[in-house]
């Protein structure tokens, strides 16, 4: 992980907020995604295959198929999304590098480290109902038919 979000992370979210907030009794079609979201569709195909392979999502098949949470919003973290989409990345992450110094080591990757896990605690505890009620509270429409109903 590093504190500078990836397009493809952020696709990614994006796509899955989209899905819990848009979501009515009919499945999200990636397409609606593009057009809302203006995710490219290469990143887009990838990043939710993957995110079906890793239980978050489920995709339906046929013509009125598309996409649809795997899983209560509240039982999706950002934290688990991250993971699946830092899986998928191919960049080797600095921190992990054998080379270097004793300063390096010994003090800035340390630092470097404890951040990252602060960071990952904060993502770990928020849930993609969490993004929805913000999303809620900002104003955003909701597409879905189904009125969400953010009472507790």
């Amino acid at each position: 992980m590093m504190l500078r979000i990836s397009k493809k992370l952020m696709f990614a979210i994006e796509a899955v907020l989209d899905i819990a907030y848009n979501a009515g009794s009919e499945p999200v079609q990636s397409g609606e995604i593009t057009r809302r979201q203006g995710i490219p569709k290469r990143y887009l195909e990838q990043v939710l295959q993957q995110l079906v392979r890793a239980g978050v999502l489920s995709g339906v098949r046929g013509p009125r198929g598309g996409y649809r949470l795997a899983r209560e919003r509240r039982r999706i973290s950002v934290g688990e999304i991250m993971r699946i989409v830092r899986a998928m990345e191919t960049a080797a992450d600095p921190v992990e590098d054998p080379a270097g110094s004793e300063l390096g080591h010994r003090v800035v990757r340390p630092l470097w480290i404890e951040l990252q896990d602060d960071c990952m605690v904060k993502l770990d505890n928020t849930s993609i109902e969490d993004l929805c009620l913000r999303a809620h509270e900002a104003g955003l429409e909701s597409e879905s038919r189904s009125k969400i109903d953010f009472s507790i």
